[in-house]
C-alpha cells in the first residue's frame, strides 16, 4: 500500500465500527469521531507523484512554511535515474533567478534511486557540485565562495557512500548559520554561511549551464 493509503487508513477502520455497530454509545461516537478528524488533520498531504514516490506540497523548515517548486530525476548513464530531486521555496517561482533572490529558509531534497549497484560514492556528488559551480558563477563569484564550496564538499565526503533509499536533505537555514546537510536526518558537518553559497549551489541544478536541462525544467516547474 502506498503512502497515501496508509494515511487514510484509521478513517476506514472508524467508518466500518460505526455500520456494524449502529448501538454504539454517543460518547463513543464522539470519540471515534475525534480521533477520525485527528487522523484527517495529521495526514500528509502530497502534491505531486513523481516515478512511485510521492512529495509532500509543503514542508515546515526553520520556522517557514516551504513550497513544492517542482520535482526531477537525474540520470546517469544507461539511463537509469540516480536519484530524484525536489526544491522547496518560500514561494514559487518558474526562474532562476526568482529563486536565487528569495530569502529565508530553503530545500533541495535529493532520494537516492539508483538501482543497479549496492552504493555509491560520495565523491561523485563533489565532483557534480564542482563541475557545476564551475560552469554557471562568475569568477568573482567562485572566488567568493571558493572556500566554502570546500567546506561543504568536505562534509560530503565524510559521508563516504549512499545506497538506494537514502535522503539527502541540503537546507538553507539562516537562523542556523547557514546551508545545512543531512542524510537520513544525521547532520554533517558544520552550517557552511551566506546566501550566495546556496545560490552558488542551486546552480549546479538551476544553473543555464546546467548538464542536465530536463532536471532543471522540473525543479522549475516547467515542461521537461
Amino acid at each position: 500500500m502506498g503512502l497515501v493509503g496508509a494515511a487514510f487508513t484509521p478513517t476506514v477502520i472508524v467508518v466500518n465500527v460505526f455500520r456494524r455497530s449502529p448501538r454504539m454509545s454517543l460518547s463513543f461516537r464522539r470519540q471515534a469521531a475525534l480521533l477520525t478528524m485527528a487522523a484527517a488533520v495529521s495526514a500528509p498531504v502530497y502534491a505531486i507523484r513523481y516515478e512511485g514516490q510521492d512529495f509532500p506540497g509543503t514542508v515546515q523548515l526553520g520556522g517557514a512554511t516551504l513550497h513544492l517548486n517542482g520535482v526531477g530525476s537525474k540520470v546517469f548513464v544507461m539511463r537509469y535515474s540516480a536519484y530524484l530531486a525536489a526544491l522547496y521555496v518560500p514561494q514559487k517561482a518558474n526562474t532562476p533567478d526568482a529563486i536565487y533572490a528569495q530569502t529565508g529558509p530553503k530545500r533541495v531534497e535529493l532520494r537516492i534511486t539508483i538501482p543497479i549497484v549496492k552504493d555509491v560514492s560520495t565523491q561523485e556528488f563533489v565532483k557534480a557540485i564542482n563541475k557545476g559551480v564551475n560552469r554557471n558563477s562568475t569568477e568573482a563569484e567562485k572566488a567568493a565562495v571558493a572556500e566554502r564550496v570546500k567546506q561543504f564538499n568536505t562534509a560530503i565526503a565524510e559521508v563516504g557512500r549512499v545506497k538506494k533509499g537514502d535522503v539527502l536533505t541540503i537546507d538553507y537555514l539562516p537562523a542556523q548559520g547557514g546551508t545545512v546537510l543531512a542524510v537520513n536526518g544525521k547532520v554533517w558537518g558544520t552550517p557552511v554561511e551566506g546566501q550566495d553559497f546556496y545560490a552558488a549551489f542551486l546552480k549546479v541544478f538551476l544553473g543555464d549551464n546546467n548538464s542536465d536541462l530536463k532536471l532543471r525544467a522540473g525543479l522549475l516547474g516547467q515542461p521537461g
